[in-house]
């Protein structure tokens, strides 16, 4: 049940569409963007983003750590904070450019091989590191629920993972099951195929 305190953003999730594409958004006021690859986003958002002074960009992308040199200060949140090397890495560079985005660490809810994210039994002990030893700012937690698979439950940890931590934001639910995410407590959901279409270059 949505609750009446719940704040939800809407990412227009913008990976494989060019600008003119996305450009009915911008001039329509839409604030967030999400993207999953840097070169791409560099190449799309450098010149853009100056011109829409409110829009926030957001990493929601697997981030490989000799990267985030490139998206400080482009983007304004990264959504998959998911080991030790890339806390300390944005930290880094969060002080070389005077720039702290606002940061979600990714959880592998569904401990699945194949994905990136946090192990839930870790989890605790990652965000006060993250914290206490790399002065990150972790507004929330985010995943990707298991394909095939009600996520109904998967969202319900979620939320009890993000009451325990004390955090605000959750980041879940994408094109397939927002309406479940927000039902469940998330604040941002992250949509691209429901506002855009089907993708036809998939890369």
């Amino acid at each position: 049940m949505v609750s009446e305190n719940q704040s939800i953003n809407i990412i227009a999730v913008t990976k494989t569409f060019p600008i003119d594409v996305i450009d009915p958004l911008l001039k329509g006021g839409h604030i967030h963007y999400g993207e999953n690859k840097v070169q791409e986003a560099i190449e799309k958002w450098s010149i853009i983003k100056p011109q829409y002074k409110n829009i926030k960009l957001h990493m929601i992308g697997k981030l490989q750590s000799n990267k985030v040199k490139f998206i400080l200060p482009l983007f304004d949140y990264i959504h998959s904070l998911d080991n030790q090397k890339l806390a300390e890495k944005i930290s880094q560079e969060q002080i070389k450019k005077q720039f702290k985005p606002k940061i979600f660490i990714q959880v592998n809810i569904g401990n699945e091989i194949q994905k990136s994210g946090i192990d839930k039994k870790d989890l605790k002990l990652f965000y006060k590191s993250c914290v206490e030893n790399y002065n990150l700012d972790i507004i929330g937690l985010m995943c990707i629920p298991p394909d095939s698979i009600d996520s109904n439950a998967y969202f319900q940890e979620m939320l009890e993972l993000k009451k325990e931590l004390g955090l605000k934001e959750l980041s879940m639910g994408m094109s397939n099951d927002y309406i479940q995410a927000v039902k469940n407590g998330a604040t941002y959901i992250r949509i691209g195929s429901k506002i855009f279409g089907e993708r036809t270059n998939k890369f």
